[in-house]
């Protein structure tokens, strides 16, 4: 990756494996440095005493082979939140007596405890909003993407975050849901929020203060009151959107339909996931064009390589670099190395989608190479993202339109190229020199 201006990290970049550490201050600005030396070095590490409990060990996995494994498996490598689910049965409690939860994992614990369930779910509720379903929101992203683009395609520089990427997902996820457009602001507000504890959370637990957290559940229960309105208002009058579907649906795999509180986790899971992955993809993908000379005459010449394009920008920098969401459920064995049971398992995405064992030229951008779409950025197996089709779907559309209106894009003056905290491979700004095409199509 291209260098960063270090004068502003304080973190200095690894040399050797003594110096490796993924979740400090300025770590973003050094991760691909520091999974050379993990591939090398320590293809599993371990992290003393910042297990589930502290006389237990979290370890790292960085090897394509080991994370795939880890994630396709949810009886041997149960996830930690189906625990959390667990011991929310054990108690006795309904999952909304409890105050530390949110809505969504609330909603976890009715509508899919279980591996089949969770199928389940995401077959019948969300693919066909945000899964294979997505194409019927073509029309919609297009329109979004063009808006956008005539908003700043006079100026000659823009900044790409917070004129386009970060913009398009949160309309586009709007659309998709049925909030009106005039609430963008605070459906980022609510998204922010939703993802404090993988931004500004401490260590690969994601652990935030009390105040942190108090501050979130603070602004989700603005959140959790307006979709409630939502919901009650598209009970009485559904619409053509996601809200309203599941307001009607009769849920096969319960034979019943969705309670207020169930339709609110699915959004809940909906924002969280629809908002960050496309931006951060959409902001990498830029930054590839720019640094590959003839690369973005290449997309407008050949849209077919378009596809292969956005499947190597989610490998080669994968949006979420790594999260700490599963346990082993008995002693394990990854590279020779052994992991009791009850270790909790660091899932490094990032470092998996550069393997050189499993990636021919791992850091090499190929639009011909094959099987291009068996990248983990999406994750895989039972738990692979149920929003990948939208989020997909917006990228393929945002690519082809900027082709479509831009003759280039390169680097403009003042990119200092420095990422936000936490496990999200997020570019804080990115200022961009653009030149309009002679004859937008």
């Amino acid at each position: 990756m291209r260098q960063a201006n270090h004068e502003l990290s304080p973190m200095a970049c690894p040399r050797g494996l003594a110096d490796v550490d993924l979740f400090g201050p300025g770590a973003a600005e050094h991760w691909y440095e520091a999974y050379a030396i993990l591939h090398a070095q320590a293809p599993v590490l371990r992290l003393p005493g910042e297990g589930l409990t502290p006389d237990r060990d979290a370890f790292v996995l960085t090897k394509y082979a080991d994370v795939a494994r880890v994630v396709r498996d949810w009886e041997r490598f149960p996830p930690l939140l189906s625990m959390l689910i667990a011991q929310i049965a054990e108690t006795g409690k309904l999952a909304r007596e409890m105050p530390d939860l949110d809505a969504m994992v609330q909603s976890i614990a009715t509508l899919r405890p279980t591996p089949d369930l969770w199928r389940a779910h995401r077959q019948q509720l969300t693919d066909p909003w945000v899964g294979p379903g997505a194409k019927r929101h073509e029309a919609m992203i297009t329109r979004h993407v063009d808006k956008l683009i005539d908003s700043w395609i006079a100026e000659p520089t823009i900044d790409f975050v917070s004129q386009f990427a970060r913009v398009l997902p949160q309309l586009a996820m709007a659309s998709v849901l049925g909030f009106p457009l005039e609430d963008i602001g605070r459906l980022e507000i609510w998204g922010n929020a939703q993802v404090m504890s993988y931004v500004h959370g401490c260590g690969h637990n994601n652990i935030l203060t009390p105040e942190q957290t108090a501050e979130k559940f603070r602004l989700l229960a603005g959140l959790s009151d307006y979709v409630r309105d939502q919901v009650r208002t598209k009970r009485a009058q559904p619409q053509d959107d996601m809200i309203s579907f599941l307001t009607q649906v009769h849920y096969e795999a319960l034979d019943r339909k969705l309670t207020d509180a169930e339709i609110d986790g699915i959004v809940y899971a909906m924002i969280i996931g629809g908002l960050e992955t496309t931006q951060y993809a959409l902001v990498e993908q830029a930054q590839l064009i720019c640094e590959r000379p003839g690369l973005f005459g290449t997309l407008k010449t050949d849209r077919a390589a378009i596809r292969s394009f956005i499947e190597e920008g989610m490998r080669l920098r994968s949006p979420t670099q790594g999260l700490s969401t599963r346990m082993t459920g008995q002693d394990e064995v990854f590279q020779g190395v052994t992991v009791p049971a009850g270790s909790t398992l660091h899932l490094r995405w990032g470092a998996a989608n550069i393997d050189p064992d499993e990636f021919e030229d791992p850091l090499d951008l190929k639009l011909d190479r094959q099987a291009v779409t068996r990248h983990l950025a999406f994750s895989a197996g039972p738990r692979i993202c149920p929003g990948s089709g939208l989020s997909r779907l917006e990228q393929t559309i945002a690519w082809n339109r900027l082709c479509d209106r831009l003759g280039g894009i390169a680097y403009a003056p003042g990119n200092t190229f420095l990422h936000q905290p936490g496990i999200m491979l997020g570019t804080l700004s990115l200022h961009l020199a653009i030149t309009p095409t002679e004859n937008p199509a």
